[in-house]
């Protein structure tokens, strides 16, 4: 082979890797494309929709008690996830005088109230019965409560700014807990009370001869 043959050998050859070279870059194409449809490194993958469960024979009864009801998928969920876990108890709606505080509360239709002789409970009448504060929640009027604290200020006693009504407050023997006053509820879900009188006035030797009143608030 002459100089000018070998010399077009080595062009041709060098033109063919040229013309395979796409070929390659497309194998990185794919795998770079590939790439971008995983998870990014320390990011977690998005948790599937309430909608996106498998519910197996129990769709078709899911779709038609979300009708039925008009309910979102959330809304059912909390309707009976709380009927499961808050088994034996029933939702009390109520509020202060002038409808600015609303709240609900999950509780026996069978009250424990306590009747507390200490100062400020006989100045304003708090009889009251307790729940967790997961129990308990506030529906509208945060805006709208005030709170008055004395000596330790560990009792947090809320009312009304407009009507000065305490539908509810933090007692100083459950501050993880709530006190809801039993006249302030609507009717129609207390089937009866039970009233305790309770020795505010020697609160500590009370609270310390008390069997349970600390574990009321306890979920």
């Amino acid at each position: 082979m002459g100089r000018a043959a070998a010399g077009r050998a080595r062009r041709s050859r060098r033109g063919s890797a040229a013309t395979a070279s796409p070929g390659v870059g497309s194998r990185g194409g794919r795998g770079k494309k590939a790439g971008g449809s995983r998870t990014e490194p320390g990011k977690k993958e998005a948790a599937p929709g309430p909608d996106a469960f498998d519910l197996g024979a129990q769709s078709g009864r899911w779709a038609a008690f979300r009708e039925r009801h008009r309910l979102s998928c959330e809304e059912a969920a909390r309707l009976l996830l709380d009927a499961f876990e808050y088994r034996g108890l029933v939702k009390h709606t109520g509020g202060c005088h002038c409808g600015a505080i609303r709240f609900e509360v999950w509780a026996s239709a069978d009250l424990h109230v306590f009747n507390c002789n200490c100062s400020i409970c006989t100045k304003k009448q708090n009889r009251h019965f307790i729940v967790p504060a997961s129990r308990f929640k506030l529906l509208k009027g945060a805006d709208n409560l005030t709170t008055y604290t004395f000596n330790t200020h560990r009792a947090q006693h809320t009312f009304c700014k407009t009507c000065g009504v305490q539908s509810f407050y933090t007692p100083r023997s459950n501050p993880d807990g709530y006190g809801i006053a039993p006249h302030c509820l609507d009717e129609g879900t207390v089937h009866s009370i039970v009233t305790e009188d309770i020795n505010g006035k020697e609160w500590e030797k009370a609270m310390k001869e008390h069997k349970t009143i600390r574990d009321m608030s306890k979920p």
